[in-house]
């Protein structure tokens, strides 16, 4: 019987989402664990990573001991390796590091929405506030603990809105963002299934994860998609459980035939990612502890996070490891999108 890797997350973490999907998609076997990681770790004599990250696996290092082992990213191009079916990785060296770019832009940057609206409107504040606590303990938790996890998860998560840039400063350029994006996304999905072809590709497991949360979980959000776009709530829906695909009849699309609508996704990205993250490096380089520069024509201030100086220098590290041919690809396909300053 094919051994089960071992998946610690919470339902309501969009990188659990992304990560059990994947698994269900590659048909690799799996065991899913919900709530209270650090004491299921514990309880298996296992020390949990610092800090908990969701969602943490069980995966063996080189001596064939089980690590704890978080970051979606990394742990995908690992299965890539392992298992040899089902990949999420284009063929296309050119294509594939588009996918590294919107894998990328749904992990750090579509995940703004997804903090912002839980944690910024009364609304969704005292919903997530609620339901959290009993996703981490159980629904049988007492009313008087439910509202001490309540009023503290509360102050936690409000206070880190500051990190990931969600303030009454850039409210309305996240909103504009948001609004965008899922009406970009209709409009691909209009002409394409996923975001590549008729075949799902990291990229698409990235951009499903945080709109599980944005279309499942949060009401502010799940009104706002609802509105726009009933193709995008659909397609959330699909996207959850694709064991069935059949990946022999399904392809990518090429890179210079991909439609129109795949590259005003780009923009996008290039409109309002582009310039966070090479702000967010300069002011790691200069040791500022805070940044704030000019984004679609108006201010955007937030703390300096070191993470996604790690992102920048992974993108280009990605593409220098293109041969010559496939760099002039992917500079002659985003021209005019605004990402062609991240590779300067």
């Amino acid at each position: 019987m094919t051994e089960k890797i071992k998946i610690f997350g919470a339902t309501p973490s969009p990188y659990t989402q992304k990560m059990i999907s994947i698994f269900r998609y590659r048909h690799i076997a799996y065991e899913a664990f919900m709530g209270d990681v650090a004491g299921r770790l514990h309880r298996l004599n296992i020390e949990p990573p610092k800090p908990v990250l969701l969602p943490t696996l069980l995966l063996k290092d080189d001596s064939g001991e089980l690590k704890p082992t978080t970051d979606s990213t990394p742990i995908i191009r690992r299965l890539e390796k392992e298992y040899p079916d089902r990949k999420l990785l284009p063929e296309d060296p050119a294509l594939s590091f588009i996918n590294y770019l919107l894998e990328d832009f749904g992990d750090e940057w579509v995940t703004k929405y997804m903090f912002h609206y839980r944690w910024h409107f009364e609304e969704d504040i005292d919903n997530a506030g609620t339901i959290l606590p009993m996703v981490e303990f159980g629904p049988n938790i007492p009313d008087d603990a439910l509202e001490q996890f309540k009023n503290a998860i509360i102050e936690r998560q409000t206070e880190r809105l500051w990190v990931i840039g969600s303030s009454d400063i850039t409210a309305e350029l996240i909103d504009a963002s948001f609004r965008r994006f899922i009406k970009l996304m209709d409009d691909h999905l209009s002409v394409s299934k996923f975001l590549f072809g008729d075949k799902p590709s990291s990229a698409d497991f990235a951009f499903y994860g945080q709109l599980t949360q944005l279309i499942g979980f949060d009401p502010t959000p799940r009104k706002i998609v609802c509105d726009v776009s009933k193709r995008l709530v659909a397609w959330v829906d699909v996207m959850a459980d694709l064991s069935g695909h059949d990946v022999e009849k399904s392809n990518w699309t090429s890179l210079e035939d991909s439609p129109s609508t795949l590259k005003e996704i780009m923009k996008e990205f290039g409109r309002m990612y582009a310039p966070a993250l090479l702000a967010n490096a300069e002011a790691t380089k200069a040791g500022n502890k805070t940044w704030e520069t000019e984004i679609d024509g108006s201010l955007w201030k937030q703390k300096t996070f070191s993470y996604q100086v790690k992102c920048l220098t992974w993108i280009r590290d990605e593409f220098n490891a293109l041969s010559d041919e496939d760099k002039a690809r992917v500079k002659k396909y985003l021209v005019g999108t605004g990402c062609e300053a991240l590779l300067d």
